[in-house]
């Protein structure tokens, strides 16, 4: 129930931040879902793999890094479904700062 309701939230975010940031174009509200869902599974699958082999950068920049790595795996996830797109690196990098942002509070007012 919890990934549901992280789901739906992250979907929003991504159809809201069209509006807000330029550079995100996402069709509609279903799109937005299966982006929401990729970015899921794309998270779920290969940033560990991409945490794991960037771990000395990541500890020299005090765990930054993760947020480039969030932006390349946006770019990802823009690349694999059709009606979502992110323009440029800088415009993923923001997005991914947001996402991590509403997830961190999302988090918070579930385990209450």
């Amino acid at each position: 129930m919890k990934f549901l309701i992280k789901l739906v939230v992250i979907a929003v975010v991504i159809f809201f931040a069209t509006n807000i940031l330029p550079g995100i174009k996402v069709a509609d509200i279903s799109t937005a879902l299966v982006a929401a869902l990729v970015l899921a599974l794309v998270n779920m699958i290969i940033k560990p793999v991409l945490v794991i082999l960037t771990l000395p950068i990541n500890i020299l920049t005090l765990g930054l890094f993760t947020l480039v790595i969030n932006a390349i795996l946006i770019l990802i996830a823009s690349g694999l479904v059709p009606g979502f797109s992110v323009d440029g690196f800088v415009t993923a990098f923001i997005f991914g700062i947001v996402l991590s942002v509403v997830n961190y509070l999302v988090n918070r007012l579930i385990k209450k």
